[in-house]
């Protein structure tokens, strides 16, 4: 039995899917087995994964379905008592399993592990992520995730790792099409520790995320942050944590248009907001729009900032 079982869901990343699987396959631990979930890809993706005559590949099919569906069914799908995610179009550095595992064994009673990540905004320009409270040589199990994952979150996808045991009870939410992975993690993270490697083992495609992300907010499902109220009222951390996303889905409803989600979403925040962001938030849509655009373009040149905080 391997000690790592990776998943990757596969949908139409055959323009870049086999840097990520290069990725995995020079990875300097190799006691894994890696589960594709091909999610009704209809391009060159399964090509190019055949190409490659390693016995550690195993390959399943299932009609699109989405992400979170695909993550489920290699989760049924893996032996190994360590799960590690890796989304087809990011990029593992050749230490990352190695410092996954030994997190894992150094701190055997965690329901993350986590490496940290650099964050491509561009082509040429990678962000080194950065969380509040922690020094960049910190290794270890981590005080306050909701905290710490601030600006840059902990718990992201393709540089983290969870026991298996964990998904007897808990999985990624199907009926959720933006944000299962964000519903998940803080499940996880109220429940059991989370631990930190200070290697930068991942390089996160922001970029490619901002090109590809074409389905507008108002057809997405998004979380029910209800599930989450009761803990909130005594967890200031993942109050503010929390807040960050329904700001987050207001802005993005109104410049979509939809003003009725967008104040739903903004009068449902707990936390104090800052000032300039109830001015930025009391701008037309189309004004938001051009910010969010010019934002987009200075991130393309290498510019990494924010204008909703």
């Amino acid at each position: 039995m391997p000690k790592i079982s990776i998943i990757i869901p596969l949908y139409n990343k055959g323009f870049i899917f086999q840097k990520t699987l290069e990725s995995v396959l020079q990875q300097s631990f190799t006691d894994f087995e890696l589960i594709v979930v091909n999610d009704g890809s209809d391009d060159n993706s399964v090509e190019i994964l055949k190409s490659y005559h390693d016995s550690r590949i195993k390959l399943y099919h299932q009609d699109n379905q989405g992400v979170g569906t695909a993550r489920n069914f290699g989760i049924e799908k893996a032996t190994s008592e360590l799960i590690a995610f890796l989304d087809a179009d990011d990029y593992w550095l050749p230490d990352h399993l190695e410092e996954i595992y030994l997190l894992y064994q150094d701190f055997p009673d965690c329901g993350i592990y986590a490496s940290r990540y650099f964050m491509k905004i561009a082509t040429h320009k990678n962000v080194r992520t950065f969380y509040k409270n922690i020094a960049q040589d910190f290794r270890g199990v981590v005080n306050n995730f909701f905290d710490a994952s601030l600006p840059y979150r902990i718990g992201l996808t393709s540089s983290l790792a969870i026991p298996k045991s964990i998904f007897t009870e808990k999985r990624f939410n199907p009926t959720v099409t933006s944000g299962q992975d964000l519903e998940l993690y803080t499940k996880i993270a109220l429940e059991y520790p989370v631990a930190l490697t200070s290697a930068f083992t991942v390089e996160y495609n922001f970029s490619l995320d901002n090109q590809l992300s074409k389905t507008p907010i108002t057809r997405k499902r998004l979380m029910n942050f209800e599930q989450f109220s009761e803990k909130e009222k005594s967890n200031g951390s993942l109050q503010r944590f929390l807040d960050l996303y329904r700001l987050e889905y207001a802005m993005q409803f109104k410049i979509a248009g939809d003003l009725e989600r967008s104040e739903h979403y903004f009068k449902t925040i707990k936390t104090s907001i800052p000032f300039k962001t109830k001015l930025l938030y009391k701008m037309p849509g189309s004004v938001l729009k051009k910010l969010l655009r010019f934002k987009q373009f200075l991130r393309s040149k290498g510019f990494d900032f924010s204008i909703y905080n």
